[in-house]
């Protein structure tokens, strides 16, 4: 038996549910999310991006989006493949970075109008020592892709390389933290979706 649906999971989607019948309409968009989510948290080899690195970055990306099921999930997730101390730092790392975006700066042009300046957001020195260099520079790095995703440049590939990521491993977080905003974006339609309906529904029996 399969991994069950992480977006249904997450949106409360039951089968046979409206919601339900709206996913099975884009059967290959749902298996397609399904398998990223499958590749980035339950790898064959996480030789280059551990779990626990993998959930660390997964609660902070989804907890700078404010608190969510998804969020809850991912805390959960890092729980269970670390201690109470790296889930603490993360969570005041989250409070450290929140912020509102995207911003940055184009190139000099006639998009340079829209440059808008922002958090340039950098791990406490005192969380350092817990997070290790690999997983500060991670979060650093996810930050930058979140909100200021027109600042990134080969600086900042140089930074993770530097702090002992591979150049595998660097691909692979920043896929993880592109799924991960698709899906708090998704979860979060779909709730609404759920909701309305539901609200539809109460008001066609009441009427």
């Amino acid at each position: 038996m399969g991994t069950k649906d992480i977006i249904d999971t997450l949106a409360g989607i039951e089968p046979g549910s409206v919601l339900d019948g709206i996913r099975v309409r884009r059967v290959q968009a749902r298996e397609n999310a399904q398998k990223s989510y499958l590749a980035l948290f339950e790898p064959i080899d996480a030789s280059d991006f551990s779990l626990a690195e993998r959930a660390a970055v997964a609660f902070f990306v989804t907890g700078l989006h404010g608190e969510s099921p998804v969020a809850a999930f991912y805390r959960a997730k890092l729980a269970a493949n670390s201690d109470g101390t790296l889930v603490e730092a993360i969570n005041a790392e989250i409070e450290r970075g929140k912020t509102s975006g995207p911003y940055g700066s184009f190139p000099a042009g006639p998009l340079s109008v829209e440059n808008k300046a922002g958090l340039i957001y950098r791990v406490g020195a005192d969380r350092r020592p817990v997070l290790g260099a690999r997983l500060a520079a991670a979060l650093e790095h996810a930050h930058l892709l979140v909100f200021r995703p027109r600042d990134a440049a080969s600086a900042d590939m140089k930074a993770l390389l530097g702090a002992g990521w591979s150049s595998t491993g660097t691909v692979t977080l920043s896929q993880l933290v592109a799924f991960l905003s698709f899906q708090v974006r998704v979860v979060a339609g779909l709730r609404v979706l759920g909701a309305s309906s539901g609200r539809a529904a109460s008001a066609a029996v009441n009427a």
